[in-house]
């Protein structure tokens, strides 16, 4: 076994994040469904729904330069999770489709985000509970 005589004074280290423009490329090109409904109860206006986005990453290979493939879908929801400017994005969407859905917009919004993928898909599942003031 070889001695080692000197050592690195620094050590390195690789960190990955989502690239700004390319967060906002795939999320301007997911598809997005979203369904739900306004109702009043008990003097509440609310909005009570959903909002799917699919990110086909195999139809965004001539706009990306990583593989399209399972294992990018993989990272990207992983990466997606961890990235509180992604969620904040994501957030906003949804909040975009309550107001489009409902034909008002709304005055607070609550959601809950489950992201995952599948094959060389990432799903984003977004629940959406929003309130209108009075004079909405």
């Amino acid at each position: 076994m070889a001695r080692a005589t000197r050592i690195a004074l620094f050590e390195r280290e690789v960190r990955e994040r989502l690239s700004r423009t390319a967060l906002d490329l795939v999320l301007s090109r997911a598809e997005v469904i979203s369904e739900g409904q306004r109702s009043s109860r008990n003097g509440r206006d609310a909005y009570f729904g959903s909002t799917m986005l699919t990110i086909d990453l195999p139809s965004l290979e001539l706009l990306l330069r990583d593989a399209c493939d399972a294992g990018t879908a993989r990272r990207l929801a992983d990466l997606l999770q961890a990235d509180a400017q992604a969620m904040t994005s994501v957030e906003v969407l949804a909040a975009r489709e309550a107001a489009r859905v409902c034909g008002a917009r709304p005055s607070t919004v609550r959601t809950h985000v489950a992201i995952r993928a599948q094959a060389a898909k990432v799903f984003i599942d977004i629940d959406v509970e929003a309130s209108f003031s009075e004079a909405t």
